[in-house]
C-alpha cells in the first residue's frame, strides 16, 4: 500500500519530467550560457574570456537607451491598438458567431499559414509610395506627391499591429466564450442597460483573456525586429534590430547578450507591474468562477 502510495505521489512529477527536461535543455541552459557570455570580454578573433565584465550592461544602455525606450513605447501602443481592435471581434464571434465560430476563427488565423517575413514584406508593396493604395490617392490629388508611409513610425506600428492582432483575439475569445449568456440576461432583468451589463458582467468575466492577451502580445512586440527592419528606417530602429546587428554583423557577443538580458529584465519588470496593477489574484478568482 505504501509502495502504491509512493508511486501515486511520484506520478505527477514523472508526467512532467519530459517537459521539464525539455525546458532545462533548450531554455535554462542556453539562458545560463548567454548570461555567462554577457560577462565576458574580448573579440571574435582573439576569443572571449569570462572577466565579470559588468560594464557590458552599462555600455549597452548608454549606447542604445533610445532603442530600448522606443521598443517599449511601440509595444505599449501596439498592444493597446490590438486590444481595442480585437475585443469587438472576439465579442462578436463569441456571442453572435453562432455555428460559424470556427470559420471566423480560422479566417483570423489564416495569415499564419504564410511566413511572418512574407506577410510583413507584402505590406512594403502595399505602402509603397506609388503602390495601389497611395498611388491612386496621389494621382487624384488627395495626397501630396512627397507623402510616404514607409520608413515611418506609422508603418512599423501598423505592421506590428497587423501581425500580432491574432495573439490578442484568441485569448479574448476563449474568455468571452466562457461567459454564460444567462448572466447577461439576468443583468437585463435587473434593469441594467447593455452598457451596464457589459461593464459589470461581461468585461470583468473577460479579464483573464485580457490579461493573457496583453502578455502574449506585448512581449514579442517589444523584441520584434522584422517589422522595423522591413517597414521602418533609421529613425524607427528597435532594440531587436540592434541585437541582431551587434551579434551577427559586429560579432560582439558579450554586448549583444547584455542587451538581451536588459530587454528581458525590462519585460519582466513590466509584466510584474502590470500583473500587480491588474491584480492577478482577482483575475484568477474570476477565471475560476
Amino acid at each position: 500500500m505504501s509502495a502504491r502510495g509512493g508511486r501515486a505521489r511520484l506520478a505527477p512529477y514523472l508526467v512532467g519530467l519530459p517537459g521539464g527536461l525539455w525546458l532545462a535543455i533548450f531554455f535554462v541552459v542556453p539562458l545560463l550560457v548567454m548570461f555567462s557570455l554577457s560577462l565576458q570580454s574580448g573579440n571574435a578573433e582573439a576569443g572571449f574570456q569570462f572577466t565579470w565584465e559588468w560594464s557590458n550592461y552599462t555600455r549597452a544602455w548608454e549606447l542604445y537607451s533610445t532603442q530600448f525606450l522606443r521598443s517599449g513605447a511601440y509595444a505599449v501602443v501596439v498592444t493597446t491598438l490590438c486590444l481595442v481592435l480585437a475585443y469587438p471581434m472576439a465579442y462578436w464571434i463569441a456571442f453572435y458567431g453562432g455555428a460559424r465560430k470556427s470559420t471566423y476563427l480560422f479566417l483570423i488565423l489564416l495569415p499564419f499559414f504564410v511566413s511572418f517575413v512574407i506577410r510583413t514584406a507584402s505590406w512594403k508593396f502595399i505602402l509603397n509610395d506609388q503602390g495601389f493604395v497611395l498611388g491612386p490617392l496621389k494621382e487624384a490629388g488627395l495626397l501630396p506627391q512627397d507623402f510616404h508611409l514607409l520608413a515611418t513610425t506609422t508603418a512599423v506600428i501598423g505592421g506590428l499591429t497587423y501581425n500580432y492582432l491574432p495573439f490578442m483575439v484568441l485569448p479574448l475569445y476563449v474568455a468571452l466564450e466562457r461567459v454564460d449568456p444567462s448572466l447577461v440576461e439576468a443583468a437585463h432583468d435587473l434593469f441594467a442597460s447593455r452598457a451596464e451589463a457589459f461593464r459589470r458582467v461581461v468585461f470583468p468575466l473577460s479579464l483573464p483573456g485580457v490579461f493573457a492577451g496583453v502578455l502574449i502580445t506585448f512581449v514579442p512586440v517589444a523584441s520584434d525586429f522584422v517589422n522595423s527592419g522591413i517597414l521602418g528606417g533609421t529613425q524607427t530602429t528597435m532594440i531587436g534590430n540592434i541585437i541582431q546587428t551587434v551579434y551577427l554583423n559586429s560579432n560582439n557577443y558579450p554586448l549583444a547578450s547584455a542587451m538581451s538580458f536588459l530587454l528581458m529584465a525590462a519585460l519582466l519588470v513590466g509584466i510584474f507591474t502590470y500583473a500587480r496593477v491588474l491584480g492577478t489574484e482577482q483575475v484568477m478568482e474570476v477565471a475560476q468562477r
